[in-house]
């Protein structure tokens, strides 16, 4: 179903009628809003709207299988200070018919959120059903509903992808690109067949609205691992990486299986990917202070004193609170060496891999138009890449 267009062009008589329009973008029910936090640091905030219709297996596939080169492509940016951004992932799917139609086929999975086992867990939940895909209704829906910062020194993208004409539906991608620019938020455009279709329905002046960057792929390509010799190597490092993991609070024994959960769905690509997520974790992105004793301690120590016994780990419900600070500091002590062991195997890795990387097929991949997005709009937020 293809519901009739809107002109790609706005007259000039019905300009102040989108100045008005643009307010209802802008005051839109907050009631699925994720929490404000505060800013201390400059953050990268993406948010990823991917088409669920029928025909986006293979796009779905592709991010499911690169989620954490992308991941790491994302921890490797350095600020202008030198320190590193906060990085936070949103998801978003639309098109598919097992969604509600009064919400335009539009789902939040899930909220900006620095959790990565939480955006990897919804990502292998999607699962594609035909449907209608209208874009600037999961724009302006995103738009809406996620924690966007006001802070202008942090980058903060949208990247959408699908193969339908970016006119569809009954809210105009214009006015939703003309929301997200104001907002500071850039739109990027990703279309999923031949780059002049992209093109002539409407994909690029999607971008082009906010300054963002047009793309196209192959969704039905498969992501071509390159295996090497340090994958098994990493692959083991991850498993011992994930005993110096101290779970805590009502969720924490949940959440530290989902780790494991994760490992093996990245594994499921091979154990190229497997490696990929490995790096991902021993990075300043994968944060889990929220359950993880480690690192909730680095932001507060009060917190190894206020947990309840129950709440523990069976090895550390009879210890003092004294012995809990000793056998945490152990954790946090192995952790940071299994790191630098896997940081240090990696560079060795990502050697092998440009020695061994064909560049045919390489730039039609999600991630690789997605990751030069990032870095071309980065530079302009004085985020640098080495």
């Amino acid at each position: 179903m293809k519901p009739l267009s809107y002109s790609s062009i706005i007259p000039k008589a019905v300009v102040f009628s989108i100045a008005i329009l643009l307010m209802g973008f802008r005051s839109g029910d907050s009631s699925d809003r994720d929490d404000r936090e505060p800013a201390s640091q400059q953050t990268i905030m993406l948010a990823l709207l991917l088409d669920t219709s029928n025909s986006m297996d293979g796009l779905i596939d592709q991010a499911k299988s690169q989620l954490w080169k992308i991941v790491n492509e994302l921890a490797a940016a350095k600020c202008g200070d030198g320190t590193q951004p906060n990085i936070k992932i949103a998801l978003y799917e639309y098109g598919n018919d097992g969604l509600p139609s009064s919400e335009g086929y539009i789902r939040q999975v899930s909220p900006l959120s620095q959790d990565l086992d939480v955006i990897s867990e919804k990502l292998f939940s999607l699962r594609t059903n035909g449907g209608s895909e209208f874009c600037g209704h999961v724009i302006k829906t995103s738009l809406n509903q996620l924690a966007w910062s006001a802070s202008n020194a942090d980058l903060k993208m949208i990247f959408i992808a699908g193969n339908e004409p970016f006119t569809q539906g009954s809210v105009s991608y214009q006015l939703a690109c003309a929301a997200a620019k104001e907002k500071g938020v850039i739109v990027n455009t990703i279309f999923c067949g031949d780059f002049n279709e992209g093109i002539t329905t409407n994909w690029k002046d999607g971008a082009d609205l906010t300054g963002g960057t047009f793309m196209s792929i192959e969704q039905n390509s498969k992501t071509v691992y390159i295996t090497t010799p340090y994958d098994d190597q990493i692959a083991a490092l991850n498993d011992k990486l994930n005993t110096t993991y101290v779970y805590y609070g009502s969720t924490g024994s949940y959440k530290k299986e989902q780790q494991v959960v994760q490992d093996n769905n990245a594994s499921s690509y091979g154990q190229a990917n497997k490696a990929e997520r490995a790096v991902s974790k021993s990075s300043h992105a994968y944060k889990n202070s929220s359950w993880d004793l480690v690192d909730a301690a680095k932001d507060n120590e009060k917190v190894i004193a206020e947990t309840k016994a129950d709440d523990l780990p069976k090895e550390m419900r009879s210890m003092t609170v004294e012995q809990r600070k000793v056998y945490v500091k152990q954790k946090s002590e192995e952790r940071k060496k299994i790191q630098a062991e896997i940081l240090t195997l990696n560079k060795q890795r990502q050697q092998y891999i440009i020695k061994n990387t064909s560049q045919q097929n390489k730039d039609a991949m999600l991630d690789a138009t997605m990751i030069k997005s990032i870095k071309s709009k980065g530079n302009t937020k004085n985020l640098k890449w080495e």
